[in-house]
């Protein structure tokens, strides 16, 4: 199991500096709104995975007037220190190291130190577009496979290129002849990352099922299903790259027509149901907020099961948004994991914190 050991920061977000050690277990950090609260588990989830959870550009991470951040972490993994050191720059490339060597690359650093993050904006997982839930299977599928980053990686190149080829009407042999090697390139990292999605939700929706009973009392079923427009009903595991391909040449005239990829993995749905129906558009707040968290808690332990070791918990005031029997059902079922609960109040009813921190003008002080 990985653990968060200390965790340093200078001109990151709204901090000029800090330093801070997390205690193995629950560690509960409270202060007023605008204190900094999430910019400290951001920092953590960048260290997980070399980009915000709250979907952010690098730069919006270093604070105002300055060229950099610096963040700094040790983590204890696998029995061994690691210490992880970045300059995060506003402009030009960042600057990362591992145990003071240089990363080359950004997925050398995954699994490092694993995260599952709760928020009140997971909302958005259930109540959003069809890009939040796919961004929540490509992030959970890196957390568990870190090989995936590179297929994710491969497709949104690809379809930049072809996107920018198709924005310019891709008129004659030439761009006839690039469109169709981006094709197959597409096909090739597509088929790749749908196959690892599938893979995931067929282990995943058993295990929200099971959350959403936990969290709901028993009441309500949850099901859900992979769509996409280039396969008739759900894609198969094998022969997607053929059936992309067939669906890229069937829209090529449409596609050059609107300068836009229409149809792959990046259009593609994963349809949340609550007793048959679509929870996006028929299940009330509270019961879209008990599935967002059901999909956290779901992941987690996925996580957990295949790769050996539980994620470390980030809990970014999400209790707020809870009522009391949501808040003390999660309470109940939290994994053993370490633990950073913030919040703006008092601690949840029940939730037990081996330190207690208090965050007041940058400063972070013991919270008797």
């Amino acid at each position: 199991m990985s653990a968060i050991r200390e965790l340093a920061l200078s001109d990151f977000r709204c901090y000029q500096s800090i330093d801070v050690r997390f205690a193995p277990g629950v560690t509960l950090i409270s202060g007023a709104n605008g204190q900094g609260k999430t910019s400290l588990l951001e920092a953590i989830g960048w260290a997980a995975s070399a980009r915000s959870f709250r979907g952010v550009p690098d730069a919006a991470l270093v604070r105002t007037g300055s060229a950099s951040a610096v963040l700094r972490t040790t983590v204890d993994s696998d029995d061994r220190e690691q210490l992880l050191e970045a300059e995060i720059h506003a402009a030009g490339r960042n600057r990362v190291r591992l145990n003071r060597q240089p990363l080359k690359r950004t997925r050398d650093l995954l699994g490092l130190v694993r995260v599952t993050v709760f928020s009140p904006d997971d909302l958005d997982l259930v109540k959003g577009g069809p890009s939040e839930r796919r961004r929540y299977l490509d992030d959970l599928l890196v957390a568990i496979t870190p090989r995936y980053e590179a297929a994710r990686s491969d497709f949104e190149k690809v379809l930049k290129h072809r996107n920018a080829l198709l924005r310019q009407r891709a008129r004659g042999p030439d761009a006839e002849s690039t469109l169709e090697v981006f094709d197959q390139q597409l096909a090739q990292a597509g088929g790749e990352l749908v196959r690892g999605r599938l893979r995931l939700v067929e282990r995943l929706t058993p295990e929200v099922r099971r959350a959403y009973e936990s969290f709901a009392g028993g009441h309500g079923h949850i099901d859900a299903m992979y769509e996409a427009e280039w396969a008739e009903g759900p894609p198969p595991v094998d022969g997607i790259e053929e059936l992309l391909g067939a669906a890229l040449r069937a829209n090529r005239t449409a596609e050059i027509e609107r300068g836009v990829t229409l149809v792959g993995p990046h259009r593609d749905e994963w349809r949340l149901r609550l007793d048959g129906l679509d929870a996006r558009q028929h299940a009330s707040q509270g019961e879209q907020r008990t599935i967002a968290l059901s999909l956290r808690l779901a992941g987690h332990r996925l996580c957990a099961e295949i790769t050996g070791s539980e994620p470390v918990l980030l809990l970014d005031d999400v209790f707020s948004e809870l009522d009391p029997q949501r808040a003390g059902a999660l309470i109940e079922h939290l994994p053993s994991a370490q633990a950073l609960v913030t919040t703006a109040s008092s601690a949840p009813s029940g939730m037990r914190a081996e330190r207690r921190l208090r965050l007041h003008d940058g400063r972070l002080e013991e919270d008797e």
